[in-house]
């Protein structure tokens, strides 16, 4: 901070957002470092603060033609003006029904060298960013109950997002509620710790073009702070835009057969998708928006903990099984499954149906007890086709195999999960050629019989010549002796 010129200034380095209706300006900074955003003080002849008028009874009726209307403001001041579909950077509008108001969705940002929470701040359409900031507590077992920044229920009751921006009469059709994954309960004083804390708030929402919105989801990440006076929360909140209409092509994952390592691709009534199973966060918890996504020819095995919090829905048998099938199989449920690398969406023979096999409802041996899923086996049958010199990947099955076990209701809190992804190859390989045949000569009987004749005579030969020096080796032996 320094001055320049009888103003106050600071580094343009700090981000300064301006409310005020009153023109601002930036000047140089005379040690060369840029520009220095400056505030004036203590000049009379920029006082703002002018001394508000007396109205008297007479002059009453005048006051009611120029202010007389909903809301309290000049009739020169220019009114916002509203397009007739978002565009990219806009203001995301919501409605309160209780109240009629008119407001924006926001995303809280993080200020000044603290990173404290400022709240005010819009979320803009077609704007997928992540924010972090902290808030500090002076007393916290007061805040934990009545600060609405801590409750997941601020977050998305009472209010629903206008499909596009509406300045007439607000119709149900253009309203879209927010749906929450999973909501945790409300926060609450545990002797010295405030529980169910919202640490993380995760937007996911879905477009069509000029005509708008046309779903809100939102997730939750609680967590616990300890202490009484002093106490901070570091809160991060992210806003993530898709749509349908305008959704990418999906690479191919071969031609025609699968690449080791690429994407399994799956189809629903989403359209064309890659298959993903569950990723955990740093502390071990299941993510709610982030998955791993499954890779041809790969065996995979991953595992995190869903935390439940026991409210009065969640000891309902039926909706903690429901819960737990969501969060294995993910917002993307698969139906089917490519055969091929290359397979097309409009060719229903260039996909297989995926086998469910899910767990029995019948009741176990305990009253409070519920089967629940722990468990998702993706068990993939694949082959090798084509001709041996470049055979091609082609996957003939897939199955969803659940594993069960009985969750006692009462004792509701944090479950484990698993994900398992095996790969078989069942390819039947043919035998292996005997090489070329062989030609077969057809030759008489007796066609070696003159070279057996004079093996013959040669043999006899030897033996008479053998004989003979035999009988020459014992007459010189008498003769000598």
């Amino acid at each position: 901070m320094g001055w320049s010129v009888g103003q106050v200034c600071v580094e343009r380095s700090l981000v300064f957002r301006s409310n005020s209706p009153y023109p601002t300006d930036t000047v140089a900074d005379p040690g060369g470092r840029g520009l220095l955003f400056c505030v004036r003080p203590h000049d009379p002849k920029l006082n703002y603060f002018i001394q508000p008028q007396e109205i008297k009874e007479s002059d009453f009726s005048k006051f009611l033609e120029k202010y007389g209307r909903h809301s309290f403001l000049v009739s020169s001041q220019v009114q916002p003006s509203f397009s007739a579909f978002y565009r990219a950077g806009d203001p995301i509008l919501i409605y309160f029904d209780s109240s009629s108001v008119l407001s924006t969705l926001r995303q809280p940002v993080a200020m000044g060298a603290s990173g404290l929470c400022v709240n005010g701040n819009p979320a803009g359409f077609l704007e997928s960013k992540s924010t972090s900031c902290t808030r500090f507590f002076a007393n916290l077992s007061k805040s934990c109950t009545s600060d609405p920044a801590l409750a997941a229920a601020s977050y998305y009751r009472g209010f629903s997002v206008l499909k596009v921006p509406v300045k007439d009469t607000i119709v149900e059709s253009m309203k879209v509620k927010i749906t929450a994954v999973a909501p945790p309960a409300a926060p609450h004083m545990t002797e010295n710790t405030c529980n169910n804390v919202v640490s993380e708030v995760i937007y996911k929402i879905e477009f069509s073009g000029t005509r708008g919105i046309q779903s809100v989801s939102v997730w939750f990440k609680v967590s616990n702070i300890s202490g009484n006076s002093g106490s901070s929360l570091q809160q991060h909140f992210a806003f993530h835009f898709w749509t349908n209409t305008l959704s990418p092509v999906l690479p191919r994952s071969g031609n025609p057969g699968y690449i080791t390592g690429a994407p399994l691709l799956i189809a629903n009534s989403d359209g064309v998708q890659h298959m993903t199973i569950l990723q955990s966060e740093g502390d071990g918890s299941c993510s709610q928006l982030l998955r791993h996504t499954v890779q041809f020819g790969r065996n995979m095995r991953t595992g995190c903990k869903l935390s439940l919090s026991p409210t009065l829905e969640e000891s309902n048998c039926s909706y903690i099984q429901q819960k737990l099938y969501e969060a294995l199989e993910g917002m993307n449920r698969a139906e089917d499954l490519a055969i091929t690398g290359n397979a097309r969406s409009t060719q229903a023979e260039e996909w297989t149906a995926i086998l469910m096999q899910n767990c029995s409802v019948q009741g176990v041996n305990c009253t409070s007890c519920c089967m629940v899923p722990v468990t998702l086996e993706i068990q993939i049958l694949w082959t090798r086709v084509g001709i041996l010199s470049n055979p091609q990947a082609q996957i003939l099955g897939a199955r969803y195999f659940y594993k069960c076990q009985p969750l006692k209701l009462l004792s509701t809190g944090t479950v484990p999960l698993t994900t398992v992804i095996t790969f078989t190859d069942i390819t039947k390989w043919p035998e292996p050629p005997r090489g070329q045949p062989q030609k077969h000569w057809k030759l008489p009987f007796d066609i070696f019989y003159p070279f057996k004749m004079a093996l013959n005579l040669e043999r006899s030969y030897r033996t008479d010549l053998a004989g003979c020096c035999l009988l020459i080796l014992l007459i010189f032996s008498i003769l000598l002796f």
